[in-house]
């Protein structure tokens, strides 16, 4: 057998290990994340991660599937291990890059439903107060 093809068979049996990996943790840690920017709603948050974690395969597999081909043939120990650790030190980074990304976008939403959630005031307005009012005015002349 070919050493590129073994090659072949290394990269993709570690690179998919990897991915799904890297999926399941940020599936089972971001659901927090997505529970507390969708205010609880757990049904919403386990969709959303879900197709979270869809996307992230997609991307992610389509990524490693693109990357297998190699323009040198491998034809030593020594080739095998150097084409291996390119290869998959760029999958590594590439996951890398999308759970950055995907911590920043979740951390972009949470910091967003936060700030709404403090512009809420906690009781209803009791009354109106027009201009010049309140208890800091002076009083208003009597007719």
């Amino acid at each position: 057998m070919d050493l590129t093809v073994v090659a072949y068979v290394i990269y993709l049996l570690i690179s998919v290990a990897l991915t799904i990996w890297v999926a399941r943790t940020l599936s089972r840690n971001g659901r927090v994340f997505l529970a507390d920017v969708l205010h609880g709603n757990e049904k919403l948050a386990d969709a959303v991660n879900h197709l979270l974690v869809v996307g992230f395969y997609l991307v992610n597999l389509g990524f490693v599937t693109l990357y297998l081909r190699s323009a040198d043939s491998v034809t030593d120990a020594r080739g095998l291990f150097e084409a291996l650790s390119v290869k998959l030190g760029v999958v590594l980074l590439v996951l890398g890059v999308m759970h950055l990304g995907n911590v920043y976008v979740l951390n972009k939403i949470r910091r967003r439903g936060l700030m709404e959630r403090e512009q809420t005031p906690p009781v209803a307005p009791q009354g109106w107060t027009g201009p010049g009012g309140g208890p800091w005015a002076a009083p208003a002349p009597r007719a």
